[in-house]
């Protein structure tokens, strides 16, 4: 297990300047030693700001280059500050405060910044659920029944919860296009491993999962007088579904675009399967590892923005 700073107070005294942070961040993404991304090779030397030079191709390859950090112009101190704040918070963080604690220069950097995270959080070659795994499907937007609208179009989200004992284990969730047999099929496959218990509702999009290698629990709703019937058959899910509603509406005061919700899901589930951590400083280590391991990306591919306007 890493090691990681438990309190803010040891992570301001641990990470005051740009070494420091330098270094944890070399030990993250190389914890075996340097490997050049270029040729493979294992020894280099050392530039200044983070850049090392492989003594094979001559290439100099920074410890940002190709992670969620490539191309900042911030103080990696601030970034660290920043993931400390969307790890120590159990409800997350919206952009608005991000930009106000950090006292970012905008909203756009703040945002950015947090939808960069968000694309960490999902850990590379992750584990698929297994056991007995309910799924079921619920919709994303719309009206809030409080007054005013949330989400500027409703999403349909797929959920798949695994059975732990009376509670609940890891969660998995995706928007697909439509309930289809051809959408609900390729999430299943995409998040549950074959040999698993899956069990859905009555709907016969479903049918058919036994080729794939599941065993398929149907529970037909249809029919049932009792209005509850969905989630007292299917507990785990509607669960999930109204906390993520319930988190969507206050974390973020609804202010989601159905275009980015795959990563506000993405984020959720992050937070909920490390719900028993005890430890803050945990997650901070865990999402800064997985920071520097994924493919980076910029605020024009986030949202189509033409560069040169």
């Amino acid at each position: 297990m890493g090691d990681y700073p438990k309190t803010i107070l040891e992570l301001e005294r641990r990470f005051s300047t740009e070494e420091r942070c330098i270094e944890y961040l070399v030990k993250l993404r190389w914890p075996d030693g340097f490997v050049c991304p270029c040729c493979g090779g294992t020894e280099a030397w050392a530039a200044s700001r983070g850049r090392f030079i492989c003594r094979g191709c001559r290439r100099q390859t920074s410890i940002t280059a190709g992670t969620v950090f490539q191309g900042t112009r911030k103080p990696l101190t601030l970034w660290f500050r920043a993931i400390w704040l969307v790890t120590s918070q159990k409800q997350g963080v919206s952009a608005a405060s991000v930009q106000q604690v950090l006292g970012l220069g905008s909203y756009q950097t703040a945002w950015t910044w947090l939808h960069k995270l968000r694309r960490a959080m999902v850990r590379p070659g992750r584990d698929k659920l297994h056991g007995v795994v309910e799924t079921d499907e619920t919709v994303i937007g719309g009206e809030d029944p409080k007054g005013g609208t949330w989400i500027e179009r409703k999403s349909l989200v797929v959920i798949a919860a695994e059975e732990d004992g009376n509670g609940i284990g890891r969660i998995r969730m995706a928007t697909v296009p439509a309930a289809t047999r051809e959408h609900l099929y390729r999430f299943v496959q995409d998040v549950i491993e074959p040999g698993s218990i899956v069990h859905t509702d009555g709907a016969r999009a479903y049918e058919g999962l036994e080729q794939f290698g599941y065993a398929h629990d149907r529970t037909v709703l249809l029919g049932r007088e009792d209005r509850n019937a969905a989630s007292k058959l299917l507990p785990r899910v509607h669960r999930v579904a109204s906390l993520l509603k319930r988190w969507l509406l206050g974390t973020h005061q609804g202010a989601v675009s159905g275009e980015h919700l795959d990563y506000y899901l993405d984020e959720f589930t992050f937070r909920f399967n490390r719900r028993t951590s005890k430890s803050r400083g945990k997650l901070f280590y865990r999402l800064l590892q997985q920071a520097v391991q994924i493919t980076p990306t910029t605020y024009q591919a986030m949202t189509n923005a033409d560069p040169s306007e």
